[in-house]
């Protein structure tokens, strides 16, 4: 018998994760951004991630049938960018959050632990979902942060922090 989908939802809350805001260019060149916690590392050759797009979201053929996407990974503090792309109200996220284009010309957002840009390698259907892997192009990091964590429905600290400073590839 197949777990009904509330008790999968509450069973994989209890895992936490990083919070993202996976940021793109619509076809007409207008920024677009959202906030995401399905994402992983793939492969290290080549260098692979993957996120995951409900079939829902807004502007999904910027992520799936763009060029590139940006996946920008929060710093602890950063709840408002991670609310501001995940509820999206009368002010466009763009003009609420710090952000820069970056190298690939799609806009990264500032004071993240790490920013990932890369361009679209594949994307495959995955139930109400579509898998997006893109190929790393360009990352940056920072250890002097701790990252944003998100489990059991709400925003989450690392007991301690790091130390050290920004850092590109």
């Amino acid at each position: 018998m197949t777990v009904n989908p509330e008790s999968f939802r509450q069973a994989m809350s209890r895992f936490a994760s990083g919070v993202t805001v996976v940021t793109a260019k619509t076809l007409g060149g207008a920024p677009v951004g959202v906030t995401v916690s399905a994402f992983s590392s793939l492969s290290l050759t080549p260098p692979l991630i993957l996120v995951c797009l409900d079939n829902a979201t807004a502007n999904l053929a910027a992520y799936s049938e763009g060029p590139g996407f940006c996946v920008n990974i929060l710093a602890a503090g950063q709840e408002d960018a991670s609310n501001a792309f995940a509820f999206p109200g009368p002010v466009p996220p763009f003009e609420r959050i710090d952000n820069v284009l970056g190298a690939l010309n799609i806009p990264i957002l500032t004071g993240t632990v790490a920013t990932l840009e890369c361009t679209r390698f594949a994307v495959h259907p995955g139930g109400d979902h579509q898998i997006l892997i893109g190929q790393v192009e360009h990352a940056a990091w920072r250890t002097d942060v701790a990252p944003l964590l998100y489990a059991a429905g709400g925003y989450r600290a690392l007991a301690g922090s790091t130390t050290g400073s920004d850092v590109s590839a």
